[in-house]
C-alpha cells in the first residue's frame, strides 16, 4: 500500500469511525463497527464492497440522483475526496465470514427465491441474479455489488426502488428491467434468499482479490 493510499484510507477510517466536524455522523453508527451492516435496521453492509461502487453510490446520494433521507444529507456534506476515502476504507475491510448461498443444482421451482437467484425465468426474459452478481451472490467487480449477507429488507427496498423508478437505473439500465419482471412475492423471496446467505469468506473481497 502506497503512502498516499494509506493516508486516504486513514482519512476514510476517521470519517467512518468518528464522522466530521461538518455534521456527518460516524458511518459505523448505522453500518456496524466493521462495516458488517445492521440486518435488524436494514442498513447494508459496506465491508469488502468495491471502492469504485461505494464511491459511485455516495456521489449519487450527493447529487440527488439516488434518494435516501439519511444518506443524501450526509453525502452532500462530504467532499469528493472524502467520499473516495470512505469508500477505500470500507472496501479494505474483510466482509463477514460464513456459508455462501446455495448453487443452482439445489434449487427447485417451488423455492422461488433460490430459483430466481440461480436459474432465473428465461421464458419471461428474467436472467438469474448470479449471472451478474456472481456465484453465491459474491459480487463482480465495481459494477455488480455482493448480495449475499445483505439485509433482506434492504435488498427488497432496492428492488422496489428500481421497480417504481425511484432508484437510478444503473449500468445499461439492467435493474429496472429485471425488477419489472418480479412480483412482490418474488422480491420478498429473492431478498430472503440472499439475506439468509452469508458473505464471502474472510480475506476475499467482493471483487475476488485478497484483503
Amino acid at each position: 500500500m502506497s503512502g498516499a493510499h494509506a493516508e486516504e484510507v486513514g482519512a476514510g477510517q476517521t470519517i467512518a469511525m468518528h464522522g466530521t466536524a461538518k455534521g456527518v455522523a460516524a458511518c459505523i453508527s448505522c453500518h456496524g463497527a466493521k462495516g458488517e451492516g445492521n440486518a435488524a435496521a436494514g442498513f447494508p453492509r459496506l465491508a469488502g464492497i468495491s471502492a469504485a461502487y461505494l464511491a459511485a453510490q455516495l456521489t449519487a446520494f450527493a447529487d440527488g440522483s439516488r434518494q435516501n433521507p439519511i444518506m443524501q444529507p450526509m453525502a452532500k456534506l462530504l467532499s469528493a475526496r472524502e467520499r473516495d476515502a470512505v469508500a477505500q476504507y470500507f472496501a479494505g475491510l474483510a466482509p463477514p465470514t460464513g456459508i455462501k448461498a446455495g448453487d443452482s443444482e439445489s434449487a427447485r421451482p417451488s423455492d422461488v427465491g433460490a430459483w430466481i437467484a440461480t436459474r432465473g425465468r428465461w421464458d419471461v426474459g428474467l436472467p438469474a441474479c448470479v449471472q451478474c452478481h456472481g456465484p453465491g451472490g459474491i459480487g463482480v467487480g465495481a459494477t455488480f455489488p455482493p448480495l449475499a449477507g445483505q439485509p433482506a429488507s434492504y435488498i427488497a427496498s432496492q428492488l422496489n426502488g428500481w421497480k417504481s423508478g425511484t432508484r437510478p437505473p444503473g449500468p445499461m439500465a439492467l435493474m429496472p428491467a429485471v425488477a419489472s419482471k418480479l412480483s412482490s412475492t418474488d422480491i420478498t423471496a429473492v431478498a430472503a434468499y440472499y439475506g439468509a446467505a452469508d458473505a464471502p469468506a474472510e480475506g476475499i473481497s467482493a471483487n475476488g482479490s485478497k484483503q
